[in-house]
């Protein structure tokens, strides 16, 4: 009886999981051979037709991607999904509208290009290395990305890590894809904030991932997910940081100069010593930028393969005929306008590592939506907020649960108006404080809501084997003296996950993966 309850559990808990990654993308039930009730059929039936469906794609193993095709299933309903979860090792998240078999033995798929895309459900990051632990990971989202991963996957060689949506993304060719644009920005972020734990930036951004089962999740949090507004402001914040808007946009009146004659163009093209390794890009993303930029110029494929070829045959290790033409075919699909400003910059700091570049792509004019701070509708109180967050920050021990400061002083430090700062004490929920004591002997402490959940996970990893007597009454006592707050509710919440101790497959056990993964 408990092995049926336990082996039920883990359905339910991938049914969750599945529902949240899929939404209402798929169909509910196997439509020609379903082992439901015909009652409860009919009536998933009316409910599916009240949104639009689609499919997406399975493989059996990693050794089904090959030079020929994808071997794989187009799968068009949740259940066919669930009975068959465990006979696949890779899926697309990701849902689309156009797909079918390759061949008449239906053994090779295909139409799995992000033009087809019919929603977009989920961001997964790839961490192919395990270097950094499931805890290094997870600070890393507390502290340098969007915040808590929804699941995290164990790979053979690293991890995945999901972000998941409130609701989709929905792409049409009717507004030239502009989601696809603003979702291909945030993925982009999403795994550049993530690099100092081994993100792969170059990894496709809408692909195939790791299929999730009831072995392999380390980590899930159902109430980790992310409205796609949330996604969009998140990824504005990070573009302002790095000087970039949230999809570029080229100014018609701009002069088109040829790519062909800028400084960082001839010196890639007498770069010889170029091939990548794991990790790093080399030859293909080299080769695959060139013809882009052979693209761009307006150049037919017969010249562009003349000039890669010649380009190829100077390499110390240079790819095979084969591999050349795939790369030019990619280029010349009809997918790609021209090279990537970030993969160009990338290429020359690793093969022409001694001199610096002023990147232009050809005199596109590429301008950004960009106001100034004091005229951006949230510089009043969210920067106000990301300054006293970076103050608490640099003051905090991570072994201490607050920093110990009056008010004046930290007004002063931060240089905000008390005023101001009650105000956004109102609405803020990513800071904390909590007072105690009276009158002179009262004491005020701050801190923020990652910095809490940091030194939680300090906390059990330091107590160890004495967790379960010693934590609870510790978080709870701190928890207890807290002022309300607007984020005090998530923090109870996030906390009360934290302290669970729970089986791995079942939901957290946080004990034994952040102090044993890696």
């Amino acid at each position: 009886m408990a092995f049926l309850t336990c082996k039920k559990s883990k359905k339910d808990k991938l049914t969750k999981v599945f529902n949240m990654i899929l939404h209402k993308g798929l169909l509910t039930h196997n439509p020609k051979a379903s082992k439901a009730p015909v009652l409860v059929q009919l009536q998933a039936k009316e409910v599916d037709m009240l949104d639009k469906k689609g499919a997406i794609f399975a493989v059996r193993d990693k050794s089904h991607f090959t030079d020929a095709g994808v071997k794989g299933v187009i799968m068009t309903s949740k259940e066919t999904l669930l009975e068959q979860v465990d006979r696949f090792t890779h899926f697309t998240p990701n849902v689309y509208r156009h797909y079918q078999y390759a061949d008449s033995k239906r053994r090779y798929i295909k139409g799995f290009e992000e033009q087809n895309l019919q929603q977009i459900n989920a961001f997964v990051i790839d961490i192919d290395t395990k270097e950094y632990t499931v805890q290094d990971i997870f600070m890393a989202c507390l502290d340098d990305s969007v915040g808590l991963p929804t699941i995290i996957v164990e790979t053979d060689r690293g991890y995945q890590v999901y972000f998941l949506l409130t609701a989709p993304f929905f792409l049409t060719n009717k507004t030239g894809f502009r989601s696809l644009k603003i979702a291909k920005r945030i993925a982009d972020n999403l795994k550049r904030s993530l690099k100092s734990v081994g993100a792969d930036i170059y990894c496709n951004d809408f692909g195939f991932f790791r299929m999730p089962n009831s072995e392999n999740i380390v980590w899930f949090d159902e109430t980790a997910v992310y409205s796609p507004n949330y996604l969009i402001d998140w990824s504005i914040r990070r573009n302002d940081d790095n000087d970039r808007s949230l999809f570029v946009v080229p100014t018609p009146s701009a002069k088109k100069a040829s790519v062909m004659d800028t400084e960082w163009f001839q010196a890639l093209i007498h770069a010889v010593d170029i091939k990548g390794k794991k990790g790093q890009i080399g030859r293909n993303n080299t080769l695959f930028t060139l013809a882009l930029a052979c693209l761009q110029e307006g150049w037919s494929k017969d010249r562009t393969m003349d000039f890669l070829d010649e380009f190829n045959y100077r390499l110390n290790c240079p790819l095979s005929g084969s591999s050349l033409k795939k790369i030019l075919e990619s280029a010349y699909s009809g997918k790609y306008h021209g090279p990537s400003k970030e993969y160009v910059e990338e290429l020359l700091a690793i093969y022409v590592p001694h001199r610096t570049f002023d990147v232009q792509l050809g005199g596109k004019g590429w301008y950004k939506f960009k106001k100034a701070r004091e005229d951006r509708e949230r510089s009043h109180y969210n920067e106000r907020e990301e300054d006293l967050i970076a103050w608490i920050t640099a003051e905090k021990s991570v072994s201490e649960p607050f920093i110990w400061r009056t008010q004046k002083e930290v007004c002063e430090a931060v240089k905000i108006a008390s005023s101001t700062l009650n105000e956004l004490l109102k609405t803020s929920k990513k800071i904390i404080k909590t007072t105690t004591g009276k009158g002179r002997n009262a004491k005020t402490g701050w801190t923020t809501f990652e910095l809490y959940i940091q030194y939680i996970i300090w906390l059990k990893q330091d107590l160890g084997t004495r967790f379960a007597k010693f934590l609870r009454p510790i978080v709870q006592e701190q928890m207890a003296l807290l002022e309300p707050s607007a984020g005090y509710t998530t923090l109870a919440k996030y906390v009360e996950k934290l302290l669970q101790e729970q089986h791995l497959t079942e939901q957290l056990n946080m004990s034994e993966i952040l102090m044993n993964t890696g």
